[in-house]
């Protein structure tokens, strides 16, 4: 949730359940309602809110979880999308494309021999998506949020040049990595996340 809509959200979650009770748990900004549902909201990036209960501030929190710098790492098989940020302004970024063939219905010899092509395009693409990565974010120790196909990020992650990168929640589920998925993907990242429990599932 973007921090402008968070002082609303728990506004109307109090008054939809009867009023609530806010605190600061474990790093989280909790609320537990008359009617016991529940909610826990946790800041962007890992961090971890001491601040007073209340959503202005945890709201104001949200904004100042955001890093200086930071990076964004999109994967798909035959596909990448990859961002440097200056808090929530790209900085620097790269969408690309590589061709990898679908699966195919043949078998023997033919199946094994479209195997091996696809395994080559595929780690092509992965190779691409690297030089990008490395070239966009550097060697430097930078946090990154990703998403996409987890083995494809860990393939593009396995190259040596990215290995300071420091990866944080949360795990984005993006689609095939485009520009408009690579903008919401950034604004995602710099969000806050609510897990909600209402009551009737709490009994």
């Amino acid at each position: 949730m973007p921090a402008a809509r968070v002082e609303r959200w728990v506004a109307n979650f109090v008054e939809r359940h009867g009023g609530a009770t806010l605190a600061v748990t474990d790093g989280a900004l909790a609320g537990t309602a008359e009617d016991g549902s529940d909610f826990t909201a946790v800041l962007p990036f890992d961090a971890s809110y001491d601040g007073p209960p209340d959503a202005a501030s945890f709201a104001g929190a949200v904004t100042s979880a955001v890093p200086s710098d930071w990076g964004v790492l999109l994967v798909r098989k035959g596909g990448f999308a990859v961002a440097r940020m200056t808090g929530d302004t790209f900085a620097e970024s790269k969408v690309g494309q590589r061709h990898v063939q679908g699966r195919t219905k043949a078998g023997g010899q033919s199946q094994q021999r479209f195997a091996r092509r696809r395994g080559n395009q595929a780690r092509q693409a992965y190779e691409a998506a690297a030089d990008h990565a490395a070239r966009i974010l550097g060697s430097g120790s930078r946090l990154v949020v990703v998403g996409g196909d987890h083995a494809a990020v860990e393939e593009v992650l396995g190259d040596p040049r990215l290995g300071a990168l420091s990866v944080v929640d949360p795990w984005l589920p993006v689609p095939d990595p485009r520009r408009g998925i690579l903008e919401q993907a950034a604004r995602d990242a710099c969000a806050a996340r609510f897990e909600v429990r209402n009551a009737e599932e709490a009994s």
